[in-house]
């Protein structure tokens, strides 16, 4: 055991006074047996020597740190906090975790509303927000960025250069969780997927090693990474591929309510006709009170006619005029659409054919209990359908393939987000998501509409994406972390997310 120990204490760098206080703490402890309370202390301790004070966060926990999550539903105390200011601090952080046998989660930007996978109540708690490098390539034709960074900050980065990347549409989101789920953005009907436009990961391994995964090494890490979900290892650099888009044209109007037959008919139009112009696409957000709609073209233009079911709709007030702007101007735009007040939050993900009849029924279902719920919590919801085109799945296969087992064809995927304010309504608040896509299962399966994929960046915490991925790529994902994980420490440590173990 000594000479186990003192492996360990080399692979993290630790020598001479650091060693001996680790090892004396950790003599100690065994002398009195090594407790799950005991052996958090000693990962803490380890991670101060050997990352640096400055770079772990120790009892008493600042809150504010460990509070930065967008949903209270992820807000919890950990035991300690790492914070790796590189790819190597990264490595010695999994050793450390993985040698004490402590339970840790890992955070990006936070953003996901699911308990316990962006953050842990008395564990360890690994951000990542200081590797947050973005740098472009002197040919323009790739940019390396770090999974703390934000997509506003990435886009800002690019503006200069006149280039972009397909990343994530809301502006707060982190780099590293939307990667893993998949990514879906404004032009991924005409690119793929954010995940399908990786051009290499730089990983680090539960053991702690630091490697590639690209389309010549590694290669079946590199198929599993693009929407696997945080199940093979820590990410520290994504190297994406730029798009020639830059200079894009865009309006959104809201909508009455009373139109949302006509909307959701018009959707249905667009879907079926107009979604064959690869440089379009709808964001479609419907809630109790208004209906907003987005209409994007990934090129300079003047009103596209390719819009046409839209323009014969009168909205009620224009939000955004039509516009000739760039990426990030839209970005910027989207950045006030969302509340960063301290809320409770959820998401939920179906999907099916394209069909305005199932849209509209959905709709109606899901209209009455949202204000059922809403007049008894003051919960909001939305509705959203959001246009999948089979471009997008054939980019996907064109790039490489991916794991997820999307659907070939022109489809929808819908999701809802969800603010309230009482856990005390936690149950009562995500029964209207729950039941919803309940009717769009029942609904799509008595008329042959039903499609029961599940895109995990939109999935709730009780859903299981990886399922809905396919027995057989399921199978292949499972064979691959056992392959980079031998002992299944993002498995069996790891506090939550979407896991293989789970699937």
């Amino acid at each position: 055991m000594e000479a186990k120990f003192d492996s360990f204490c080399n692979s993290i760098g630790l020598s001479g006074p650091s060693a001996q206080t680790l090892k004396a703490r950790f003599d100690e402890a065994n002398k009195h047996g090594l407790t799950v309370a005991v052996s958090r202390d000693l990962a803490c301790l380890a991670a101060q020597l050997s990352l640096g004070q400055d770079n772990v966060d120790v009892s008493p926990i600042n809150q504010t740190l460990a509070s930065k999550n967008w949903s209270q539903t992820c807000v919890f105390k950990p035991h300690c906090i790492y914070k790796p200011p590189n790819t190597a601090a990264v490595s010695k952080a999994i050793k450390i975790v993985g040698f004490f046998q402590v339970k840790f989660a890992v955070r990006s930007g936070g953003h996901s509303p699911s308990p316990g996978s962006s953050n842990i109540e008395n564990g360890v708690l690994i951000d990542l927000q200081s590797i947050n490098q973005i740098t472009l390539d002197a040919d323009k034709k790739a940019v390396s960025v770090g999974p703390g960074a934000r997509w506003a900050q990435v886009f800002d980065t690019l503006e200069a250069h006149k280039t972009s990347v397909i990343g994530g549409r809301i502006p707060d989101v982190g780099v590293g969780g939307l990667m893993l789920g998949g990514g879906f953005f404004h032009f991924s009907g005409e690119f793929g997927l954010a995940a399908d436009n990786v051009k290499n990961f730089e990983i680090v391994l539960a053991d702690g090693t630091i490697t590639n995964a690209n389309a010549n090494d590694n290669t079946e890490l590199f198929w599993a990474l693009k929407g696997g979900g945080p199940n093979f290892g820590i990410v520290t650099r994504y190297d994406l591929y730029t798009v020639p888009v830059w200079s894009v044209w865009y309006r959104w109007d809201t909508y009455a309510i009373d139109k949302a037959d006509a909307i959701l008919d018009a959707m249905a139009k667009w879907q079926s006709e107009g979604a064959s112009d690869l440089k379009s696409t709808v964001a479609l957000i419907m809630s109790l009170d208004s209906i907003v709609v987005g209409l994007i073209y990934s090129a300079p233009t003047d009103n596209p006619s390719v819009f046409a079911p839209f323009y014969e709709i009168q909205p009620v007030t224009p939000l955004v005029a039509p516009t000739n702007g760039t990426v990030k101007t839209l970005t910027d735009f989207l950045a006030d659409t969302f509340s960063d007040k301290p809320l409770r939050h959820d998401y939920r993900a179906s999907s099916s054919k394209i069909d305005a009849q199932l849209y509209k029924d959905v709709w109606n279902f899901w209209k009455g209990r949202a204000k059922e719920v809403r007049d008894a919590t003051d919960a909001n919801q939305t509705f959203t359908i959001q246009p999948i085109m089979k471009n997008m799945v054939e980019q996907g296969i064109a790039k490489g393939g991916n794991p997820m087992g999307i659907p070939s064809q022109d489809h929808q995927w819908w999701t809802t987000v969800i603010d309230w304010k009482n856990g005390s309504d936690d149950d009562v608040v995500r029964s209207v998501s729950i039941d919803t896509s309940n009717a769009w299962q029942k609904l799509g399966q008595e008329r042959g509409l039903d499609l029961s994929h599940i895109f995990m960046n939109d999935a709730s915490r009780d859903q299981s994406p990886l399922t809905s991925y396919g027995k057989e790529n399921v199978a292949k994902l499972k064979e691959i972390a056992l392959q980079y994980d031998k002992d299944q420490v993002f498995q069996k440590l790891q506090n939550g997310g979407f896991l293989l173990s789970n699937a």
